[in-house]
C-alpha cells in the first residue's frame, strides 16, 4: 500500500497569492509579462544563444557587409536570419548584445536613482522645516530643466561610456522618486502608528526605515517601473545622437544610428529590427508597470 503524502493546501488568501492572482487577471498584462521576461532571458544569455560575437573582430567578415535578411555567408558557415550590418556584424547577434546592454543600463540606473531619490525624500518628508525645502528645492530645479538636455550636458562635459551615462541618467531619475517618497511620507508620518513609535523613543532613522519605507514602497515599485522604460528610451536617444554608448558597447540606440543612413538605400533591416527590439522593450515594461499600478492601487483598477 502506497503511503500517503500529505502536501500543504495552496493558501489563497495570502498577499503573495492575491497579487500574482490579480497581476495576472489582465491578459495584456501577463503578454507583457511574457514579452519582458523573454526579452530579460534573451540579454542574460546573450552569449550562448547569440549565433556569434557581434564585437569580435576575428568573427567579423566585411566581405558578408550589409547582407538582407535570410542570406548566406560567403564560406556558407551561418545564415543570417535578420542579415547583416555595414561591418559584416550578425544583426540578430548584435540586437541580442544591444538589448543587454540597453536593459543593463535602465535597471542599474533606475536602482540607483531609486535607492537616492527614496533616501532623500523620506528624510524630507519626515524631518520638515529647513531640510525639506533644500531638498525639494533642489528637486524642483531639476524638474524644471528637460531630461534629455540635462543629460546632454553632462554628457557633453563627461565623455561617453557606460558608466557616464548610468551617472547621467541618475541624476535625471532620482527627483522623481524624492517627490513620492515625500509626499507619501508627509501622510504617513502624521499617522498613530508613527506618532506612537515617537512616544516609545524610537530613533528618527529606525521609523523612518522600519515604519515609513514599506508603506513608501507600493507607488514607488510603479514609478520605478515606468522609469526603466524610460531609462531605455533615453539611454537609445543619446546613443542615437552619438552621446551615449561607445561604439565598442553599442546599444539598440547606436544600432539603430549605424543604419539610419542605409534607409533611402533598402538597406532597411540595420535599423528596422534594432528599433523593433527597442520598441517590444519599452511596451513590455510599460504593460507590466501600469498592471503593477492597478494592482498595488486598488483605487485605479478599472471597472
Amino acid at each position: 500500500m502506497m503511503p500517503t503524502i500529505i502536501t500543504a493546501p495552496w493558501r489563497a488568501d495570502t498577499p503573495l497569492a492575491r497579487f500574482i492572482r490579480d497581476f495576472f487577471r489582465s491578459r495584456i498584462a501577463t503578454a507583457g509579462f511574457i514579452a519582458l521576461l523573454l526579452i530579460v532571458l534573451a540579454a542574460l544569455f546573450a552569449p550562448l544563444i547569440a549565433p556569434q560575437n557581434p564585437y569580435d573582430l576575428q568573427h567579423l567578415d566585411i566581405m558578408d557587409s550589409r547582407l538582407a535578411p535570410g542570406q548566406t555567408a560567403e564560406d556558407g558557415s551561418m545564415v543570417y536570419l535578420l542579415g547583416t550590418d555595414d561591418q559584416g556584424r550578425d544583426m540578430l547577434s548584435a540586437i541580442l548584445y544591444g538589448v543587454r546592454i540597453s536593459v543593463t543600463v535602465g535597471v542599474v540606473s533606475t536602482v540607483i536613482a531609486l535607492f537616492i531619490g527614496l533616501t532623500l525624500g523620506l528624510i524630507a518628508g519626515y524631518a520638515g522645516g529647513r531640510i525639506e525645502g533644500l531638498i525639494m528645492r533642489i528637486a524642483d530645479i531639476q524638474l524644471a530643466f528637460p531630461p534629455i538636455l540635462v543629460a546632454l550636458i553632462l554628457l557633453a562635459l563627461t565623455g561617453r561610456g557606460v558608466d557616464k551615462i548610468i551617472i547621467a541618467l541618475v541624476t535625471v531619475q532620482w527627483a522623481y522618486y524624492a517627490r513620492t517618497a515625500r509626499s507619501t511620507a508627509l501622510v504617513e508620518r502624521k499617522k498613530e502608528y508613527v506618532e506612537a513609535a515617537r512616544a516609545l523613543g524610537l530613533s528618527s532613522l529606525r521609523i523612518i526605515f522600519r515604519h515609513l519605507l514599506p508603506n513608501c514602497m507600493p507607488p514607488l515599485i510603479v514609478v520605478a517601473a515606468l522609469q526603466v522604460a524610460s531609462a531605455i528610451s533615453l539611454e537609445a536617444t543619446l546613443s542615437f545622437l552619438g552621446l551615449g554608448l561607445p561604439i565598442t558597447e553599442p546599444s539598440l540606440g547606436l544600432l539603430i544610428s549605424n543604419g539610419f543612413q542605409y534607409l533611402l538605400s533598402g538597406r532597411y533591416w540595420i535599423s528596422f529590427y534594432p528599433g523593433i527590439a527597442l520598441l517590444l522593450t519599452v511596451v513590455a515594461i510599460n504593460l507590466v508597470a501600469d498592471q503593477l499600478r492597478d494592482v498595488l492601487n486598488p483605487r485605479l483598477q478599472t471597472q
